[in-house]
């Protein structure tokens, strides 16, 4: 296992399209989801919570995508609707963050939101360190509310992104970063 500022250093994002099998073995998938509640959590208010999609389950998600794609969208090609029910195909893990935000007198919702974002980036760190490619991603699906319906979503819930888990292909290449001059102010 890297060191952990190495690891943070080098973590790439690695598209679905270039992950295969092997994916997390159940306890992998744990220390994952373990990783993925650690997170800071103002208030003790778990405001997010994870769906996993693996096996048969990433096609029973793609056939939800693809019908509700093709009710909104009538004059699609059978090519367009096979593209959305295979959105979850290509790696053998996904995990949904899903988040809600619960009232509470000292912790805004702005802060229960950015508390599933950091589940997030933690669950695609966790992956890395234990030697996998992960991509957080979203797309139209993850704001259309028939799919969310159709994935057990409550109506007050929302999906911070869907985390692609594999073996990546092939090593993934850097991209350009900003320069801390760019973006970095003292006050």
């Amino acid at each position: 296992m890297p060191d952990a500022l190495e690891l943070l250093k080098i973590r790439r994002s690695v598209k679905p399209r270039e992950m295969s099998g092997p994916g997390p073995s159940a306890a992998e998938l744990e220390t994952i989801l373990t990783i993925g509640a650690r997170v800071p959590d103002h208030g003790k208010l778990t405001p997010w919570r994870f769906i996993v999609f693996e096996g048969d389950g990433r096609a029973r998600a793609g056939e939800v995508i693809s019908q509700v794609f093709a009710r909104k969208n009538p004059q699609a090609p059978a090519a367009e609707i096979e593209i959305e029910k295979r959105r979850l195909m290509d790696a053998p893990l996904v995990i949904a963050v899903v988040s809600f935000t619960k009232p509470h007198p000292k912790v805004p919702a702005w802060e229960q939101e950015l508390s599933a974002g950091a589940s997030a980036m933690n669950i695609v760190t966790a992956a890395t360190a234990l030697g996998y490619g992960a991509n957080w991603l979203t797309g139209w699906f993850a704001f259309d509310r028939d799919v969310l319906d159709g994935f057990g979503l409550k109506p007050d819930e929302r999906l911070a992104g869907f985390i692609h888990i594999g073996t990546p292909m092939r090593p993934s290449e850097d991209r350009p970063r900003p320069a801390l001059a760019d973006i970095v102010t003292r006050f």
